[in-house]
């Protein structure tokens, strides 16, 4: 859908504000697609982006409607993961187990996949199926040696699950193997890692800042205490 060319400018930029935001200002990006939301209501982009926005305030019944509004506009699957953990933050994990299953999964691109087995495997955990959910972790692009934007996650996950599982040693290496394919810190697997291993982390400023001042009153009494010996 084309739009008059004055009211496209003013969409992208609240579509820009969204994307700008929506890590370091959840809230914030929201009130912006809101905002595009009611500019251009019937184009597909809008309704993902303010999908999206609704998904990182939490508010997922709003995420999933905006999503399905979205995939009903393009007929794409892309969203469908993401629509499935949207079930998930709902408290429907047995909806987004079912939506594993079905055939819009096969037609997703390898990240895709990636990302419903995450999903489907979360949907598990919800469950108290925890061993289902390391089993469906176990995958070859788990075990590949490959590095791809999904691996730190998906590793991750795996890790997490067998520390749950009280599989520590494994737990450990998985996490190792997490933070090496972490080039960008998407996970804080190098934080776990520390805390398997009981490293505890100081701030030295905040030491600082509790070492208690000297007064200019207690200074005075010393320099007379001093002079006082001499």
């Amino acid at each position: 859908m084309s739009l008059p060319k004055t009211l496209a400018e003013d969409v992208a930029r609240n579509l820009v504000m969204v994307a700008r935001l929506i890590d370091e200002d959840p809230e914030q990006a929201y009130a912006y697609s809101r905002i595009a939301l009611r500019l251009a209501s019937r184009v597909a982009a809008v309704r993902e982006a303010a999908g999206f926005a609704a998904y990182a305030t939490q508010k997922y019944a709003e995420a999933l409607a905006e999503f399905r509004a979205a995939r009903r506009m393009t007929g794409s699957v892309e969203l469908w993961p993401v629509m499935a953990d949207c079930e998930r933050g709902l408290g429907r994990p047995e909806k987004a187990m079912a939506m594993a299953g079905e055939p819009e999964v096969q037609k997703l691109d390898k990240a895709g996949q990636v990302e419903m087995r995450l999903v489907a495997a979360g949907a598990r955990r919800d469950m108290g199926q925890l061993d289902a959910a390391i089993v469906t972790l176990q995958s070859p692009e788990l075990a590949s040696n490959a590095v791809h934007p999904w691996t730190p996650r998906l590793r991750y996950a795996y890790a997490d699950a067998l520390l749950e599982a009280g599989r520590e040693d494994e737990a450990r290496e998985w996490f190792g193997k997490a933070l090496e394919a972490d080039k960008d810190g998407a996970t804080d697997a190098s934080d776990r890692l520390a805390e398997l291993d009981g490293v505890e982390f100081v701030d030295a400023l905040d030491d600082d800042e509790d070492e208690p001042v000297a007064s200019d009153a207690d200074r005075d009494d010393a320099d007379e205490d001093g002079n006082a010996q001499a």
